[in-house]
């Protein structure tokens, strides 16, 4: 690893725990919605984190059959995030964008859950 790459992960993670300071823990009743985005796939997952377990999880990999721009299969992917939640009873979320700006894949996932019907 260069030490440009070295300096870049430490940003990284030093974004990711000032976002992750300023929201609430994710509980039972209200998990934290975590995003993830890679080049090429996004992942969004409902996680408890007072037992440490992933609630539901679905990422764009998992769903070949939806088609389109990258920021529409966002969109899609958090409206079945909130359809599983819903069947689970789950209707409040605690948003965590991860070391992303709310922009773009992000915003959609969250714009795509917010339809599905979760509150946060």
């Amino acid at each position: 690893m260069s030490i440009k790459e070295n300096i870049a992960r430490k940003k990284k993670i030093r974004r990711m725990a000032r976002i992750r300071k300023s929201i609430s823990r994710g509980t039972a009743e209200a998990p934290r919605l975590s995003v993830f985005r890679s080049n090429a796939y996004i992942y969004a997952q409902l996680i408890d984190d007072t037992v440490g377990k992933t609630i539901i999880s679905i990422s764009s990999l998992s769903v070949k059959d939806i088609k389109g721009k990258k920021q529409d299969i966002s969109k899609e992917i958090g409206k079945l995030l909130a359809k599983k939640a819903k069947e689970k009873e789950i209707t409040k979320a605690v948003f965590d964008r991860g070391s992303y700006r709310y922009h773009g894949r992000v915003k959609a996932v969250a714009d795509g859950a917010r339809e599905g019907g979760l509150n946060f």
